[in-house]
């Protein structure tokens, strides 16, 4: 446990390891415990509902910008944290305190000890946005959608599911149309589902559940669509065409991140060319392509399994050609062996490293995993080490987990 987050302290003592085994998921005590806290899952501003398996949180931060640059006051609940899990709650624009974190989490052990852990953030979450006033809420889901905590609300204005992949096989399948089911569970009746890019299994499986919800569809490629021309971002839906600067976060897939954003944006409120541009231009989320100030080309993404892989294997294709080593760190239950696979021509060099303080994949066993993909690869002893192996004149990027990234910011640079 981190001492200096005494939020996760309270949680772990209270409420047990946030990633403990499930033998089943069941949502009514987190029905019960909120309605005895009055309710608050009932008392939100109007809520737009996230989830998906990559994607989540740079779309959540598109929505947080455009509701500021459209002047409306917006809370957040994301997941995960990088350094402070009070970083996963924000009250119209600024992280919550560890004190006011507490105090809610503490009405929340007073009601309901036995919740688990993830499902005492949500309550406390709750507890604390429908106290404060606001237009509107952003809410990621943690993993899944339909059995997950954020699912208790009832009524979200609209919803977002972002691209779907394998990722938590262990809980939500070994294909794709299981993990589908799951994240289609956020689809609510009669309200506006937003689609990204999915493949047709996943397509069909949304498609499925939002027919029964009676729920309009809005499907990348059909009912709107999204993508770089000029120098310049345009969505386009049935009734709209947005013409705006291409986003500042890095990476040709946040065009669509922008584009899925957008278009449930503007199922709030009308939305405005000007606003979106700006919008763009100030969107930021930590470690999604971030580059770090300094006299080395050093970028970092918590990118952590292979679609995000694929995703990043891009993003360095579409860079000015240069010599690239990859820093990899990953969490022992992740696919390595499939995420490796993405980056396959991607990186002219690979040196693996153990993660801080987590249960990570030994470095040597995840660089013989490297070589076995036919990747040049050599594992190193910490960070620091694998960064001081590095050629100073590469370009390098440090990925694998966001545990990873977060140990990497904290060396590099502050968060902003």
């Amino acid at each position: 446990m981190n001492p200096a987050d005494p939020v996760a302290h309270f949680l772990n003592t209270t409420f047990g390891d946030e990633f403990a085994p499930a033998s089943a998921f069941d949502l009514q005590p987190l029905r019960d415990a909120l309605d005895c806290l009055g309710a608050p899952h009932r008392r939100l501003p109007p809520t737009i509902h996230v989830a998906g398996t990559n994607g989540k949180g740079s779309t959540c931060a598109f929505l947080a910008a455009l509701a500021a640059e459209s002047g409306l006051s917006a809370h957040a609940f994301t997941k995960p944290h990088l350094l402070r899990t009070a970083e996963r709650v924000r009250l119209v624009g600024g992280d919550v305190s560890d004190d006011a974190f507490l105090d809610a989490l503490a009405r929340v052990a007073a009601i309901a000890p036995a919740l688990r852990h993830f499902e005492a953030q949500v309550a406390a979450a709750f507890l604390l946005f429908s106290e404060a006033p606001a237009d509107l809420v952003i809410l990621e889901t943690g993993f899944g959608g339909r059995d997950d905590a954020t699912n208790v609300i009832e009524r979200p204005v609209v919803t977002i599911i972002t691209p779907i992949d394998l990722d938590h096989a262990a809980i939500l399948g070994a294909t794709i149309p299981e993990i589908a089911a799951h994240k289609a569970g956020i689809i609510k009746r009669s309200t506006p589902v937003v689609v990204a890019r999915q493949a047709d299994a996943a397509a069909a499986i949304i498609a499925a559940r939002a027919e029964v919800c009676t729920a309009p569809l809005l499907r990348f490629g059909q009912e709107w669509d999204a993508y770089a021309k000029n120098g310049r971002l345009v969505v386009q839906t049935e009734a709209r065409l947005f013409d705006l600067d291409l986003p500042a976060l890095a990476g040709p897939h946040q065009v669509e991140n922008a584009g899925a954003a957008i278009v449930a944006f503007d199922q709030v409120t009308r939305l405005s060319d000007d606003d979106a541009s700006a919008a763009m231009r100030s969107a930021f989320i930590p470690a999604r392509l971030q580059r770090i100030r300094g006299d080395r080309e050093i970028w970092i993404d918590g990118a952590h399994n292979p679609h995000a892989a694929r995703a990043i294997a891009l993003a360095l294709s579409r860079m000015p050609p240069r010599k690239t080593t990859i820093i990899l760190g990953m969490l022992a239950r992740k696919d390595a062996d499939a995420y490796l696979a993405e980056l396959v021509g991607a990186a002219d060099h690979v040196i693996t490293s153990p993660i801080a303080g987590c249960a990570s994949i030994a470095a040597q066993d995840l660089a013989q995993t490297a070589k076995r993909r036919g990747l040049s690869a050599a594992a190193s002893e910490s960070l620091a080490d694998a960064l001081a192996q590095a050629a100073p004149d590469s370009r390098i990027l440090i990925t694998g987990s966001l545990a990873f990234a977060a140990e990497a910011l904290t060396r590099t640079e502050r968060l902003r």
